[in-house]
């Protein structure tokens, strides 16, 4: 619902050192790897009981996964480097839910499995719609760089890393908080359902 909004910003904010980094060889790919393994590294210290260092390790998992967008762009994007991006993007988004299951299963595990449940439908509904989008020839108009032309939602990815700093932030707080993020990624994927049916009809 707001990465349409706030991925223009980031990308201006982040151009400069894309340049600079472009400049001195490094790859777009290369960051995203880089930019995975730092955020899976939240997964052992949320498992572990440390949630600030959790959040920091997901806010530069995010900094680099902006960054990696930018270097490309100005390089030239390839398919390739779309589909490291997404595919490991969808991962590290499943990691941090599982995280916190590891953290305390007995509070966390039923809500945990719903929230990570919810992401499948979100998941699938995305990548779904993008397949045939692709096939047909569709470009997003308001996102035309990504690499990727999906539908948004209630819940996007935006809102995703703002449920992963509350929870990290609240931990206590888990149950509930997943419990209506789920809520609302069972919206999102509903309207996606709709939205595809509508968009593909012949």
């Amino acid at each position: 619902m707001l990465d349409s909004y706030l991925i223009p910003t980031q990308e201006r904010l982040l151009r400069p050192l894309a340049g600079w980094l472009l400049a001195r060889g490094t790859t777009a790919n290369r960051i995203t790897v880089i930019g995975f393994a730092v955020g899976l590294g939240a997964v052992p210290a949320i498992a572990g009981g440390q949630f600030l260092l959790g959040l920091l390790l997901i806010v530069l998992n995010r900094i680099l996964d902006g960054l990696d967008g930018a270097v490309a762009r100005q390089a030239g994007p390839t398919d390739r480097g779309a589909f490291l991006d997404i595919a490991l993007d969808f991962f590290f988004y499943a990691a941090i839910p599982f995280a916190f299951v590891l953290a305390d299963p007995a509070a966390n595990g039923l809500a945990g499995s719903l929230l990570l449940f919810s992401f499948v439908g979100t998941g699938s509904s995305f990548l779904a719609f993008s397949v045939i989008a692709q096939r047909r020839g569709l470009k997003s108009l308001t996102m035309p760089k990504k690499g990727l032309y999906y539908l948004g939602g209630i819940t996007e990815g935006t809102e995703t890393i703002a449920l992963f700093v509350l929870i990290c932030l609240f931990p206590q707080h888990f149950a509930v908080l997943a419990t209506v993020f789920a809520t609302l990624a069972f919206l999102t994927t509903l309207v996606r359902w709709w939205w595809g049916w509508k968009a593909f009809a012949d």
